[in-house]
């Protein structure tokens, strides 16, 4: 019998076909492996964050790469897996290990407060899925109160809208809502080698802090979202033009910020000032 031919045995079990529908794409370099550790546990910009009494949540845990070293480094290790063929292969690999629990569910569904009570904060990586996320993201967003940091394996290009600064064309919606809840800092590139099968895009390695004062106060965050997505819906229009539902050429111009300048253009604090004026103001309530 040849080595192609050869059936699968219990050491060396059949593996996982990736599926397209779930955007699978399994990570296999020790190397990146390597490096992504290092991020969450050993760079001095986690220290506090970083230490194995904070549980932790694995977002796509695929084949299990990363997880088997997350359980030497965390006490307690959630994972979401919406892949039932892989969850039962994670299930027979670690289910021993009293630290580890399984969730076989889409984690857009998944509510973080099933599996942390603040003052308790969850840790969070995840090699995700490129075609959602951009959604997970703004999910987790949702629940930032619930997360201490995030490391995430993303398209590059979505990293780099993540963390564009105002001005570049890759600043826009996801930028500015992300910035404001955190502090985004953009780590390394990763090949398509890395993987399997290699995606045709290259990829990146982020991290998001979350900001211990958001930059937005919470009663103001429904305007501000609005504003936002209002003001990017056409980014090459002018603020007056795309915002004229909710403010006036004279009340932008009375926060300091002129009504030709374009979305694009705008500092997240200039954002906060004129979502305070329309708070303010309640015109959002009126429209």
């Amino acid at each position: 019998m040849s080595r192609r031919s050869r059936p699968p045995t219990a050491e060396q079990p059949e593996r996982h076909r990736p599926r397209k529908r779930f955007g699978q794409h399994f990570l296999h370099d020790r190397s990146v492996i390597e490096r992504i550790l290092s991020a969450v546990f050993d760079d001095r910009r986690v220290k506090g964050i970083a230490d194995d009494k904070q549980p932790m949540l694995e977002i796509g845990p695929g084949e299990g790469a990363l997880t088997a070293d997350l359980l030497t480094r965390a006490r307690q290790l959630h994972v979401v897996e919406i892949d039932t063929d892989l969850a039962a292969r994670l299930a027979e690999r670690f289910g021993s290990n009293p630290g580890f629990h399984l969730h076989v569910g889409d984690v857009l569904r998944f509510d973080l407060r099933s599996v942390v009570t603040p003052p308790v904060r969850l840790r969070v990586v995840g090699n995700l899925p490129y075609n959602v996320s951009t959604p997970v993201l703004f999910a987790l967003l949702e629940s930032i109160e619930f997360i201490a940091d995030m490391h995430f394996m993303l398209q590059r290009e979505v990293v780099q809208r993540m963390a564009a600064r105002p001005g570049s064309g890759d600043y826009g919606r996801l930028s500015v809502m992300l910035q404001s809840r955190c502090v985004v800092q953009k780590l390394f590139n990763v090949g398509p080698g890395a993987f399997r099968p290699p995606p045709k895009v290259e990829s990146a390695v982020v991290r998001l802090l979350p900001r211990e004062i958001p930059l937005i106060p919470a009663e103001q965050q429904t305007v501000f979202e609005i504003l936002v997505r209002e003001a990017f819906i056409q980014r090459r229009k002018q603020l007056a033009n795309s915002l004229k539902r909710y403010l006036s050429p004279e009340q932008l111009d009375s926060t300091g910020i002129r009504p030709d300048r374009r979305p694009e253009t705008l500092e997240i604090e200039e954002f906060a000032r004129l979502t305070e004026l329309v708070h303010r103001a309640g015109a959002i309530l009126r429209t």
